[in-house]
């Protein structure tokens, strides 16, 4: 038996044969080119080509991945778009007088060895992204047929890396677990694996080498850990470990359609964080009390222009009668940071994480603000909405905000356009600013939601990207707990409830302090939902 270490990506456990990857990419060959302007015009027809197979994959991965998650082929397409992409290439081809396949194989390769080599965890990971794209440009320049890279048997998939293309287009049948000698947990294959339930592990290196393929394995992905030709012992711990893991979701069963209530009587909002219709649906399944974040980004991310206000109506209808009587808390648009789309040409930003975004954009583009509260205006008369502007600093902010709020409904009702007037209107604290006047936001606000994710990060100055940083990025912090305990406190003095959006509400071992801080609600993912309200009954 050998044993390999890695690092986990995505938990659970798996056991079956090793299989390499199959990948569709053509070879590489540089060859020499006469016709410098008909190869320049290949290259840009295979990238005009590369951005239609990305809009296509996009609408068609949407359910199955999450139109959040979907919109990464948008980024694809923006890189495809970008300069700094395309000038090397097409400089490759001029001055070397080569074949395009050979110019973006050279031209990507140096792009992503510059990701690759940077110190930001977060920007190490798009060196998979830069490959990614050019694979798909060198198989339509080839004509080679770019899909589902796996085939065959089910069993456990190896590869040096996998690119967020064929890790979403996987077939959750045969692939059994991901494996690979590289890559990142901040990735998108990464991330897609974690919502397809895909056991993956990463970074076994050289360790994980070709001599492996067709040899039984189990993988311990929650530990990292590989082990080839396992012995008996090994195999009949997992199973016992995975057993474990199916016996605690049974026992978790028993609490759907149960209140979410604390050992003294505190009675808990258990709400779900989601991104689109399918998600909402996934809500409803997981049991969830109501929609506590609707990332209504989603709607603009996957669109290659600003979605219309029929189109987000439509959306937002859908997401509502989906969830019946429960309430949905629809954000606003919180576009900007590391969520861009091309279409709002935002400027060039040093620190984008400060720059403008979220509810910065919205106040300095009205209109396109407007369109999307009417949009929700229209839909709130088919189900419980509520609205929430996120990364409020200031009053005025606020203030500014509800303002043009209160236009769209003047100009509802001028029309006779079905809405109910009185939404909930509620806002994120995500910033030390927000947390520390609390008490004069409160005094505008119907609820408040902590996103803890941003408030760590501008709390304590840590990059939440930025996995060489990783150690000082405490989300346990007691700055971040006090910031919590001032925000619920001021929110409970005027008369309103608090609770968090945040990925920190799904940790377990914060479930006791949150319930002696008084939070009234946590908003997660929903296969969480059930766990979470056994652990608060025992608390």
């Amino acid at each position: 038996m050998i044993t390999l270490q890695g690092k986990s990506a995505s938990g659970g456990i798996a056991f079956g044969k090793i299989s390499f990857l199959k990948r569709s990419s053509a070879s590489v060959e540089k060859r020499s080119i006469t016709d410098l302007a008909a190869e320049l015009q290949r290259f840009e027809e295979a990238r005009n080509t590369a951005c239609e197979q990305l809009d296509d994959l996009s609408e068609r991965l949407a359910d199955k991945i999450g139109a959040e998650n979907a919109a990464l082929f948008e980024m694809h397409r923006m890189m495809l778009q970008d300069p700094d992409y395309i000038e090397p290439i097409t400089e490759i081809i001029k001055k070397e007088k080569v074949c395009a396949e050979y110019a973006v194989n050279t031209g990507g390769s140096r792009l992503a060895q510059d990701f690759a080599e940077m110190d930001d965890e977060y920007m190490k990971a798009r060196s998979t992204d830069v490959y990614d794209i050019s694979r798909r440009i060198i198989n339509i320049l080839a004509g080679v047929e770019d899909g589902p890279a796996e085939g065959g048997d089910p069993g456990i998939f190896a590869a040096d890396d996998f690119t967020p293309s064929e890790t979403a287009q996987m077939d959750r049948s045969k692939v059994l677990a991901m494996i690979s000698k590289q890559g990142s947990y901040n990735s998108h294959s990464s991330i897609f694996a974690r919502n397809m339930g895909i056991p993956a592990v990463i970074g076994f290196g050289e360790f994980l080498s070709a001599d492996l393929s067709g040899k039984e394995a189990a993988l311990d992905a929650t530990e990292g850990v590989l082990y080839i030709e396992p012995e008996t012992a090994v195999i009949e711990k997992l199973k016992k470990k995975q057993d474990a893991i199916l016996l605690e979701k049974q026992e978790w069963e028993q609490f759907r359609g149960k209140p979410t209530v604390s050992k003294n009587g505190k009675k808990i909002k258990l709400y779900a964080n989601i991104g689109s219709v399918k998600d909402a649906e996934a809500a409803v399944e997981g049991d969830a009390e109501g929609v506590g974040l609707f990332r209504s980004e989603g709607l603009y991310l996957e669109s290659n222009d600003y979605p219309d206000e029929e189109t987000q109506f439509e959306t937002y209808k859908q997401v509502l009668k989906c969830m019946g009587d429960r309430p949905v808390i629809i954000r606003t648009l919180d576009i900007g940071a590391d969520k861009q789309a091309a279409y709002f040409k935002l400027p060039k930003e040093e620190n984008p994480a400060m720059g403008l975004r979220a509810i910065r954009i919205c106040l300095t583009r009205p209109e396109l603000f407007k369109t999307q509260l009417r949009a929700i205006y229209r839909a709130s008369a088919f189900g419980n909405a509520a609205i929430m502007f996120p990364m409020i600093n200031s009053v005025n902010d606020l203030k500014r905000a509800k303002q043009i709020a209160t236009i769209v409904r003047t100009e509802l009702a001028a029309k006779q356009i079905p809405f109910k007037a009185d939404l909930p209107i509620g806002i994120m604290i995500e910033t030390p600013a927000s947390a520390v006047i609390a008490d004069l936001l409160a005094k505008e606000s119907d609820f408040f939601s902590i996103g803890t994710n941003d408030l760590t990060q501008y709390t304590l100055a840590v990059d939440r990207q930025n996995d060489s940083i990783s150690e000082f990025c405490d989300a346990h912090h007691e700055a971040i707990l006090r910031l919590i305990g001032m925000a619920t406190e001021a929110a409970h003095k005027a008369g309103i409830w608090c609770g968090i959006c945040g990925s920190l509400g799904a940790d377990e071992t914060l479930i006791k302090t949150f319930l002696d801080i008084g939070l009234d609600e946590l908003s997660v993912e929903a296969p969480a939902i059930l766990k979470l309200r056994k652990i608060i009954s025992e608390n």
